[in-house]
């Protein structure tokens, strides 16, 4: 009963931390557009609206301090203004490009300082993206997936009867990918019959993972992945250690080479994942679905795009995301990899273009759920519209402007709607 308890625990604060909005301060900064839907057209000219309250009642006469400019790039234009009758109003220079720019306004208060941020969006199902497609790249990953065709796939699958409940088995699993393994829970129905699947993708880090019982409870088979080649059942500690030594930069590990760099293995490994999936005998043999953000959001999209076995997916703002951005004076998805001059090399970035979610958005031709925010600055939205706008698939996208890097309830509500619903169908 103490490792249930333990165990619900941990899992309730990963969820919370993972998906849960930001605590709230008792200095509230709130940062409004003069449009309801954040939404110009190129040329226009936004205003921004600051309100600072404390214990919901507005603070008067209080100096603010704001920045105007295109997210996550260096500020055109700075400025201090007053509060009068408890707000300020930042007029923000024409924006002649389709992208974002961002009003960022701070106070201080009893010493203590306070910010927030609104992004405005100028015509964005109009953004290119900056990265371009290799002659060479459908070719490239086809014979990825012959070489991990050869692999013999030799699943171990170990039941955790700690985790099972009444109506779900839940195993530890560990399969065969290239150079190395592939490991993930696995959540199945107990009762006898065929089930439509679930891929969960991880987002970014080291960690442990639980599965999805609350998926399979529903009348699904989910298999919830790592990526690293390590069991996701290992002590926390185990994680930690790894997120700050041999694991610590992963995302540029061996970049100079697109057939040694890191991701290779990782986009293999949903393949292989899918693989693992089509093997179960409990598997309807007909409908799969992949589902989730950041990094997960984006190896969402890569295994629709690599992988006809899929069909449908549901994407939170996929990172990885045309990558090139910095290089052309615009933000670039996670992992910001061009920021600096230490991976700003011609054979770093030609290595990208093979592993970017955009070029693999090309090929996507399956139904997709996809939503995100204006505010989010961990993958900035310029770098998602460019992979969004070029999906030849059936696709729709659920802007929740306010939110950053996270989602609020109803999000996860409307996705897991979508996505159970056509995996029903």
């Amino acid at each position: 009963m103490n490792k249930i308890v333990l165990l619900l625990s941990v899992v309730t604060l990963f969820v919370f931390q993972t998906f849960a909005q930001p605590a709230r301060q008792l200095v509230q900064v709130v940062v409004t557009p003069d449009h309801a839907d954040w939404n110009y057209k190129t040329g226009d000219k936004p205003e921004f609206t600051v309100t600072v309250l404390r214990n919901n009642v507005p603070v008067e006469g209080i100096e603010i301090k704001y920045s105007i400019q295109p997210e996550l790039m260096p500020a055109i234009e700075e400025g201090k203004m007053n509060l009068t009758d408890g707000v300020a109003v930042v007029k923000a220079p024409k924006f002649k490009t389709p992208g974002f720019l961002r009003c960022t306004a701070s106070v201080e208060v009893d010493g203590k300082t306070y910010s927030s941020y609104a992004t405005a969006a100028f015509e964005p199902e109009k953004i290119l993206p900056s990265t371009t497609l290799p002659g060479d790249f459908q070719s490239f990953w086809e014979k990825g997936k012959q070489e991990l065709a050869k692999v013999e796939m030799k699943p171990v699958m170990k039941l955790m009867p700690e985790r099972c409940t009444d109506k779900v088995d839940v195993y530890h699993v560990g399969i065969n990918n290239i150079k190395g393994k592939i490991y993930g829970i696995l959540c199945r129905p107990k009762a006898e019959g065929k089930y439509p699947a679930i891929l969960h993708v991880p987002g970014a880090g080291i960690r442990p993972y639980f599965g999805d019982i609350a998926g399979a409870e529903q009348g699904f088979i989910t298999f919830q992945i790592g990526i690293h080649g390590i069991p996701v059942n290992l002590d926390p500690g185990v994680y930690n250690d790894l997120a700050a030594g041999a694991l610590d930069g992963y995302p540029t590990f061996n970049m100079d080479d697109k057939d040694f760099y890191y991701y290779k293995r990782v986009y293999l490994g949903c393949v292989r994942a899918v693989d693992f999936i089509e093997s179960l005998d409990c598997f309807d043999g007909k409908t799969i679905g992949v589902t989730g953000g950041s990094q997960g959001g984006a190896l969402s999209i890569i295994t629709a795009g690599l992988d006809s076995r899929i069909d449908y997916l549901a994407a939170f703002y996929p990172a990885l995301s045309d990558l090139t951005g910095y290089l052309n004076e615009r933000a670039g998805g996670w992992p910001h990899l061009f920021k600096n001059d230490f991976t700003n090399k011609p054979e770093k970035v030609e290595t990208s273009k093979y592993f970017d979610v955009v070029n693999f958005a090309r090929f996507v031709k399956v139904p997709g759920w996809y939503s995100w925010g204006y505010n989010d600055n961990v993958c900035p939205p310029t770098s998602m519209y460019a992979a969004y706008n070029v999906i030849p698939g059936k696709k729709e996208l659920h802007v929740f402007q306010e939110t950053q890097h996270w989602v609020f309830p109803e999000q996860n509500e409307l996705k897991n709607n979508w996505f159970y619903g056509k995996l029903r169908e």
